[in-house]
């Protein structure tokens, strides 16, 4: 849909809500818009984790509805499997574009208070952006990267405000969306921090004596951003941060303390976490995810036990645990020694084949879901060079996601991701959102099945490393 033709839509929904709101509440919130090439039949909002209603696509893939009685806030807007948050306030017509193609890139909210929602979309495109941006600068002293940030802050600050001044926001989005830049801004100083004690600790003892000053400011309890990315990855940044610096505090030497996948140093975040967020709607997930990445990355039964017990002796209070003692049952299957090659894939064709019968080349997998577009489309990127580099090896891709074939299908098609190489489970018996802990695993097999290595992360800096040392053995 072009522009032109997304703008008549837009107009001809307004022009429905419009008629709408002469005969109902003023304070009722619309929602209404199109979906081009739609991977489900609805959208989603919510709130808080909470589904406040589903609305179904028309042959048009238009949909509309409305909310009565909503509080001022952040929102998610779902269509499976992709998502984003918006921001709605009583009375709001919000109007939403989005071609799946691009999710995040193309979302487009227009009509009453769509300013509010696009703004936020704005935040999180830049900060997608930071990726590369911490790439390019953690190399320079911490005193250039604090006015890099400072500067960064500044600007996001001065464009609130000009477009404040034009769309007279409410004093309460004003001072979330001010929130929301600084914790961009705290979340950009925690990235190099972790980078610099890991890879340039020369740098550690040069980084200004305020340069943390921020972090009294962090609310680990704040509610109203509970399902805020920018947050969340704030908080998970924060502790990955000090599990690393609380090891050259205390001079603990060995890899293990700052390896962020060993056992040893998720059990120290699992405790950190439960002593700093009280609030179990953020608490729970951090421990849920830890405790799945603690089993994943696991190289003995041992290892596996020690999370186990640890997650019961904090008194977890979350519904995951059932589903934890299944993954640590399935992983360790995946213990190096282990042969899976009676494990059984679907292809894209439909046909079902066992792992042992895929290649009679070493094999190594990568994970993905289609809720994490970013995440998998540079997966593929680094896969694909790895292909180029190492053709004795069959690196094949592993998708998640259950019940999602035929979407599996699409986005492999539209990404041009080569269908030879990509299989899902014939059976996932663990729920979606602790399997997500498996995207940036990677196994090493022999031809047979039998794993070689299992705790291998695809976004390692040493990722060449270890795959020469595979093909070496």
């Amino acid at each position: 849909m072009n522009i032109k033709t997304a703008l008549i839509v837009f107009f001809a929904i307004l022009t429905f809500f419009s008629c709408k709101k002469e005969t109902n509440g003023l304070d009722d919130t619309y929602i209404g818009g199109q979906i081009a090439n739609p991977t489900s039949e609805y959208v989603i909002i919510s709130k808080n984790n909470v589904i406040l209603d589903t609305l179904y696509l028309n042959e048009n893939n238009k949909f509309s509805g409305k909310l009565k009685n909503i509080e001022a806030g952040l929102y998610v807007f779902r269509h499976p499997p992709e998502n984003q948050v918006m921001y709605l306030e009583p009375g709001d017509s919000t109007l939403i574009w989005v071609n799946t193609l691009a999710f995040d890139e193309s979302i487009n909210f227009s009509g009453k208070g769509a300013d509010k929602s696009n703004f936020i979309t704005n935040i999180y495109l830049l900060n997608q952006k930071n990726n590369d941006l911490i790439l390019s600068y953690y190399k320079v002293e911490p005193i250039e990267f604090a006015r890099k940030t400072d500067s960064i802050r500044e600007v996001r600050h001065q464009e609130l405000d000009k477009i404040n001044v034009k769309k007279e926001f409410s004093e309460e989005f004003y001072q979330l969306a001010k929130t929301s830049i600084n914790y961009e801004y705290y979340d950009l100083r925690e990235r190099y921090a972790l980078l610099i004690h890991k890879y340039q600790r020369e740098y550690i003892d040069k980084i200004p004596g305020d340069f943390h000053e921020y972090r009294k400011n962090i609310n680990f309890n704040d509610e109203q951003f509970q399902n805020y990315y920018l947050y969340l990855n704030l908080i998970d940044d924060y502790i990955r941060t000090v599990s690393v610096e609380n090891c050259n505090k205390n001079n603990i030497a060995g890899h293990s303390c700052s390896n962020l996948i060993s056992v040893e140093n998720i059990r120290r975040r699992i405790l950190m976490t439960d002593s700093l967020i009280q609030n179990k709607n953020i608490k729970n997930p951090f421990l849920e995810r830890l405790a799945a990445q603690g089993i994943i990355f696991s190289t003995s039964l041992g290892e596996i036990k020690s999370i186990l017990k640890l997650i019961e002796e904090i008194n977890y209070e979350g519904n995951a645990l059932t589903d934890l003692k299944q993954m640590a049952e399935i992983q360790g299957s995946l213990l190096p020694g282990n042969n899976i090659g009676e494990l059984k894939l679907v292809l894209t064709t439909g046909e079902t084949v066992q792992l042992k019968n895929i290649s009679t080349k070493p094999i190594v997998t990568f994970h993905w879901s289609l809720s994490e577009q970013g995440h998998h489309r540079l997966a593929h990127k680094i896969i694909k060079d790895l292909r180029f580099k190492y053709p004795e090896i069959n690196f094949i891709g592993i998708n998640i996601d259950k019940d999602q074939t035929e979407i599996w299908k699409r986005v492999i098609k539209n990404n041009s991701y080569n269908p030879e190489f990509e299989y899902q489970p014939d059976m996932i018996r663990v729920k979606e959102g602790l399997l997500k802990n498996y995207l940036n695993k990677m196994l090493f097999m022999d031809p047979s099945g039998t794993i070689i290595k299992g705790d291998i992360q695809l976004n390692a800096p040493d990722l060449e490393t270890s795959i020469l040392e595979f093909i070496s053995q």
